[in-house]
């Protein structure tokens, strides 16, 4: 991805158009062809969300939408209590695989 990286550097960001560049690479396909899969993957992931599904990549991990319930919270300048509406919040749950390639 990009210009070479040792693989004991941490902290490194990889941004969108580097993850494109290593699709492009690894799949040996052109880069404009890689943009429109990692958009076409982002998109389906958001569309699935949306209507409430999981998406499963077995091994990698799972995409889902949780509910987090309402409650009263603090203005931190203020102190006052304010509520802070319930909410849908998009989650993600690496699998194993996953989990062990990053140990």
């Amino acid at each position: 991805m990009g210009p070479y990286r040792p693989s004991n550097v941490r902290g490194v960001i990889v941004n969108k158009s580097e993850l494109i560049e290593a699709i492009a690479a690894s799949a040996d396909i052109p880069k404009a062809a890689a943009g429109r899969a990692l958009d076409a993957m982002v998109d389906s992931v958001t569309g699935a969300l949306k209507e409430g599904d999981q998406v499963v990549l077995v091994g990698f991990g799972t995409f889902a939408v949780k509910d987090r319930a309402a409650r009263t919270g603090r203005n931190p300048q203020t102190g006052e209590p304010i509520e802070i509406a319930a909410a849908k919040i998009p989650s993600f749950k690496a699998g194993k695989a996953l989990k062990d390639a990053v140990n």
